[in-house]
């Protein structure tokens, strides 16, 4: 189902052309530094929402100058101390995942990053002098073309990484990095695609807006991609918990049957929604996935999350669902409010999602009500004081812990009283 090499380079050179005569962000001096817009870097807590103008999900050039306009707004050439080199090396997260149906590509296109906004950062990047990139991905290594996204690395000088790895290269670090889990519950040590977490590097986490079945698989989720296989496998139970292969079993917590359990019993007891639900990814499988990532999450400096979302989509996030143009881009620092946010316009209920309570409860969040985010329009390159009510939510459907009886795709829209677990 891959996409021929020529097309992408055809559209790539229609897409520039197109660029001109459209009111962009002018190209900056580049100097030895880059840093995120200082306002983002000032306002850590904060999530901005940049409206974008793209009038269908298939207009090339229009996704690609608001890739670039966005890159130029956000990134910009510094000095001092807080700078980025721009000799570091750039980790590169869009998400990208497979597709598991045989629909015309335009049906699926909301799968994964969209791949000309991925090309304008890039583009943007490069404005700063920025050389050194690598592209970073755990699955699917025979598809990663699907959306040009192969060619596009190859046009512009990305690296990218082999995912498969043997049960021994995991004892000679093969292109691995290690990191200790600061406050484990399930791993103890995580293992990510070299370069993440070695010294002079910067990671850019460019997730989708789309439905999944851990209800949406925003900014966190998208880093799961960086974890190298098995220890990847997030969403399988208990069975790559107490059931890993030998070579695992040394990083996994010696009390996570304990540990789990209790969080799991006493969530139940709390009364929780969705805790009754029969679906094959069960309660266990969403606290066990939302433990990983909060394991994962604490052991990686994101340098900027972004969540694409020119167009959203509904649905499984692999094949069954439907694109909506929503022309929104969402950004900030801190990925679990962002993920918030991205929650709740895509119609969720933060408060009903297994990742926000226990992400609180473990001490990587101060809230998980979204009403307490600040909440930003990035508006010509200026940040504008918003309220979250100020945006057009989408509901964008999903299979999260269905209950009895209700739609295979659904929302997870139950009210939830955030002042009964403030303390």
């Amino acid at each position: 189902m891959d996409i021929s090499r020529r097309h992408f380079l055809g559209a790539a050179s229609a897409a520039l052309t197109g660029l001109d005569g459209l009111a962009m962000p002018a190209p900056r001096l580049p100097k030895s530094h880059f840093a995120v817009h200082p306002f983002v870097e000032a306002n850590p807590k904060a999530i901005f929402i940049k409206r974008t103008k793209v009038p269908q999900k298939m207009d090339e050039a229009a996704k690609l100058r608001e890739g670039i306009a966005f890159a130029r707004e956000v990134f910009v050439p510094a000095d001092g101390p807080c700078a980025i080199p721009v000799s570091h090396r750039i980790v590169l997260k869009p998400n990208f995942t497979s597709v598991r149906n045989h629909r015309p590509h335009v049906e699926n296109w909301g799968t994964g990053t969209d791949p000309q906004f991925y090309e304008g950062i890039v583009m943007g990047l490069k404005e700063l002098g920025i050389r050194k990139m690598h592209f970073l991905e755990a699955n699917n290594f025979h598809s990663w073309n699907y959306r040009g996204l192969a060619d596009i690395n190859d046009r512009h000088g990305v690296e990218m990484n082999e995912p498969e790895r043997r049960a021994r290269n995991f004892s000679d670090g093969y292109e691995m990095t290690w990191t200790k889990v600061p406050d484990p519950v399930i791993y103890t040590r995580i293992p990510h695609y070299a370069p993440v977490n070695e010294p002079d590097t910067w990671l850019l986490n460019i997730a989708k807006w789309k439905s999944h079945g851990m209800c949406m698989t925003l900014a966190t989720k998208n880093e799961q991609g960086l974890v190298v296989k098995p220890y990847v496998r997030f969403c399988s139970g208990w069975k790559m918990v107490t059931g890993v292969p030998d070579f695992m079993k040394q990083d996994i917590h010696n009390e996570v049957e304990r540990r789990a359990t209790r969080y799991f019993e006493n969530h139940k007891k709390l009364g929780y929604a969705r805790y009754d639900s029969p679906a094959q990814l069960s309660p266990v499988h969403q606290e066990l996935w939302a433990h990983k990532t909060c394991d994962n999450a604490q052991t990686l400096k994101t340098g900027l999350a972004i969540i694409e979302g020119i167009y959203g989509r509904d649905g499984d996030g692999f094949g069954v669902g439907t694109d909506y143009m929503t022309n929104l881009v969402m950004f900030g620092k801190d990925k679990l409010r962002l993920d918030m946010i991205g929650m709740y316009l895509g119609g969720h209920e933060p408060g009903n999602v297994n990742l926000f309570r226990i992400a609180k409860e473990r001490g990587l969040l101060s809230t998980f009500n979204p009403w307490e985010v600040p909440v930003y329009e990035w508006v010509d390159g200026k940040p504008v004081e918003r309220k979250l009510s100020d945006f057009e939510r989408t509901p964008l459907k999903t299979y999260y812990l269905q209950k009895d009886g209700e739609p295979f795709l659904h929302l997870v829209n139950e009210p939830f009283d955030y002042d009964k677990v403030k303390a």
